[in-house]
């Protein structure tokens, strides 16, 4: 099985912590170049220090704030003339803020659309063109199980996430005869920093131990357990190797069993 991404350049979002900073860690564990993206230069840097370079990898990053997508593409634009190839992005950012999809203010689907697909969206028109020269290109969204099954109490989310599953299965049709796959990847409940958030606040709104909370959540998910956000980069990297090429426009659900259907 080829897993070896030598010579292979990687742009992954949200890359100095959770899940993407695992999956930024296992690229560059196979041989790949690394640009880190995330809007803490001091982090990025840690990072990028951290990542394995024993295969000759040179890792850099940029910095970028996804609420503001205009500067992103100017970024970008500068970035390309510095690099002249690009064979793996892995568009990766933190959720909209939960609560009930009744309570959920106009404002707030606009800003979750712009975070995540139009961000996707510029990203992929960006290294597309390197891509299709190389005859080699990944795509992997980082979304959500919402996409199967929308999740209590993250309305925005179930609504964007989605969106973004449709925009990924349009874009793998389109780009499949050039070499190119664009794949999901569906974290279910993973020890993250938002993960300790949303337990956190539902102990404080049930009044309830944060212990108690995550036995409950731990006690729909046929595993028993949470994920490590390991355990999600190890399915988004083997999805950017060559052993992966007839993989395309497919959601991987990585959640212990938890989601109720195919």
């Amino acid at each position: 099985m080829n897993l070896d991404l030598t010579d292979k350049r990687a742009i992954v979002c949200g890359s100095t912590q959770g899940i993407g900073k695992a999956i930024a860690i296992e690229l560059a564990q196979l041989g790949a170049s690394v640009t880190l993206v995330a809007r803490n230069e001091a982090k990025l840097q840690e990072t990028a220090q951290s990542l394995d370079n024993s295969k000759g990898q040179q890792h850099d990053y940029l910095v970028a704030d996804f609420s503001k997508p205009e500067e992103l593409v100017q970024q970008l634009q500068v970035y390309l003339q510095q690099h002249e190839h690009v064979h793996i992005l892995v568009n990766n950012t933190g959720g909209p803020a939960g609560g009930p999809i009744v309570n959920a203010k106009p404002e707030e689907f606009l800003s979750a659309f712009n975070m995540h697909l139009i961000n996707n969206h510029n990203l992929a028109q960006a290294v597309i063109p390197l891509m299709k020269n190389a005859g080699y290109g990944r795509i992997i969204n980082i979304i959500s199980t919402s996409v199967k099954q929308p999740l209590q109490g993250l309305g925005v989310s179930n609504t964007i996430r989605g969106a973004v599953a449709s925009w990924a299965k349009t874009m793998a049709n389109e780009l499949g005869q050039f070499g190119i796959t664009v794949n999901n990847v569906l974290p279910g409940a993973t020890r993250t920093g938002r993960l300790e958030s949303i337990i956190e606040n539902k102990a404080k709104k049930t009044d309830s131990a944060v212990d108690k909370v995550e036995e409950e959540m731990m006690s729909e998910i046929p595993a028993r357990r949470f994920a490590e956000p390991e355990e999600v980069a190890a399915a988004a990297a083997f999805l950017a190797t060559p052993a992966a090429a007839y993989i395309n426009g497919i959601n991987v659900p990585v959640d212990g069993g938890r989601t109720g259907s195919l």
